[in-house]
């Protein structure tokens, strides 16, 4: 196994000023995309029950921000991704920006972390993509106006950053991004002192190729499972540290082998669909107690790249969230349900003997399911919405709707509802492999009775 040369002097200035500045306990992301969740003052008391260190929220709502006043609680909020171009371009808006969001409630609220944005290369175009930099240029320059020096700002990135991402030692920025925003970005970081914000989730790659990737090395409970870095000799035990290395890698390949990584966001769905294999209550407790076990030994362990560097961090999610659009996994990665009840026992301090948790529900859906599954409408879905969903589906081609037609032999009975959830599964069923979701903005749902009867066969899918 290669040896990681770091120079001691380096080495002990980052364990100190790392362990100095911030806790080894993780955070949690606070998501508000519910309409059932409790409010701001309540949500806290949970957020403290959990013994979180930090919290993180997705804008800078103020009844939120004044109900962290005092609590001791260290904050992460962002500037939403519409608003990026604009500020980029203009240091008055991004005055005014700070003046409204943070000013009022900072230092009251520990204000630590100020994100311009979230997974902007994900979600965006390039003209936000380019115009990111600047943004948080401008931004951090509007702090300073205002006499504010302990926020770092930064940016959240998920994964796919990345155009290479194995062996870790090859982790490479994706062209198209590398020199206009990474390259940048990373200086803004160094001269900042600030952090690349990174949002990893094992669950994703594992899920995507179960066969290849073993389920307990996602879940950091494999034994003797290991992976070797051709490269470097550097061996890994769990697909999280791999994960984070290919990041540092390619962090390092363009020259920016220092900057501090800060674990975002990183989960396991409690839930899903039927066809989204591992998304159960077993494993997503099982993966956040392992990754809050190794985020909060002392001393820190690091990754096989960076031993010993200290990761800080927020576990995603506060809440199950039900407004959340997207695969059933989306709306499944609360600690807590919004009634405030755990999914499972989890103590982010670490501190808790895994003996007293309570036993958990064996997992049922490690495998894909075997079966049928079909696709059909939500009961009591608007029935506007249900309509323009249905013209939708039967517009795609390929012959979906001929069977609701007059005469044809699903067209009775006659209703909005039965047409549409023949249209979602006879579409689901054809254009699946290509990107079509059983979803329809929360309209349709996946179900594994057939809504058959009589001469009418509706289309289904097999996994």
């Amino acid at each position: 196994m290669a040896t990681l040369h770091v120079p001691l002097f380096v080495f002990s200035f980052l364990v100190s000023i790392s362990s100095a500045e911030f806790s080894s306990r993780p955070g949690v992301n606070y998501g508000q995309l519910g309409n059932n969740l409790p409010p701001p003052w309540k949500s806290v008391e949970l957020i403290k029950s959990l013994k979180a260190k930090r919290v993180k929220i997705y804008d800078a709502n103020p009844e939120i921000l004044k109900a962290l006043q005092k609590t001791n609680l260290q904050v992460s909020i962002m500037v939403p991704n519409e608003i990026i171009v604009n500020i980029s371009t203009n240091q008055t808006l991004a005055d005014q920006w700070v003046k409204s969001n943070v000013v009022p409630f900072y230092p009251k609220t520990l204000i630590r972390y100020l994100l311009v944005g979230n997974e902007i290369i994900s979600s965006t175009g390039p003209d936000v993509w380019f115009s990111l930099v600047p943004a948080m240029r401008r931004i951090k320059h509007s702090l300073k106006t205002y006499g504010i020096t302990k926020v770092k700002v930064g940016t959240s990135s998920a994964m796919d950053v990345l155009q290479s991402s194995f062996p870790p030692s090859n982790g490479t920025f994706r062209s198209d991004i590398s020199d206009r925003v990474m390259k940048p970005m990373l200086q803004f970081l160094r001269r900042t002192k600030s952090f690349f914000f990174l949002d990893v989730y094992p669950y994703f790659p594992w899920a995507s190729d179960p066969t290849n990737i073993n389920l307990d090395y996602a879940l950091f409970e494999s034994k003797n499972i290991t992976v070797t870095d051709s490269g470097t000799g550097l061996v890994y035990h769990n697909l999280f540290d791999q994960m984070l290395d290919a990041v540092y890698f390619a962090m390092k390949r363009l020259g920016y082998p220092d900057i501090r990584i800060y674990i975002a966001e990183t989960g396991w769905p409690n839930g899903g669909d039927f066809d989204q294999i591992g998304a159960n209550i077993y494993n997503a407790a099982t993966y956040n107690r392992n990754v809050v076990k190794k985020l909060t030994a002392k001393p820190a362990i690091g990754t096989p790249a960076r031993p010993g560097w200290p990761l800080p961090s927020f576990i995603f999610a506060l809440f199950n969230e039900n407004q959340k659009t997207g695969p059933g996994t989306e709306r499944h990665f609360g600690l807590l349900y919004p009634n405030g009840s755990h999914v499972y026992d989890i103590d982010l301090s670490g501190k808790r003997p895994e003996s007293e948790f309570k036993p958990l529900p064996p997992p049922e859906n490690n495998e894909p399911y075997k079966g049928k599954i079909w696709c059909v409408a939500v009961k009591g879905a608007n029935r506007t919405a249900l309509g323009g969903a249905l013209s939708y589906a039967c517009s795609q081609g390929n012959r979906t709707c001929d069977a609701i037609q007059p005469e044809k032999s699903c067209f009775k009975p006659d209703s909005l509802a039965w047409h549409a959830s023949y249209a979602f599964s006879s579409y689901w069923s054809q254009f699946r492999k290509s990107g079509g979701t059983c979803y329809f903005n929360g309209l349709a749902t996946q179900t594994i009775k057939d809504p058959s009867y009589g001469s009418c066969k509706f289309p289904s899918v097999r996994l």
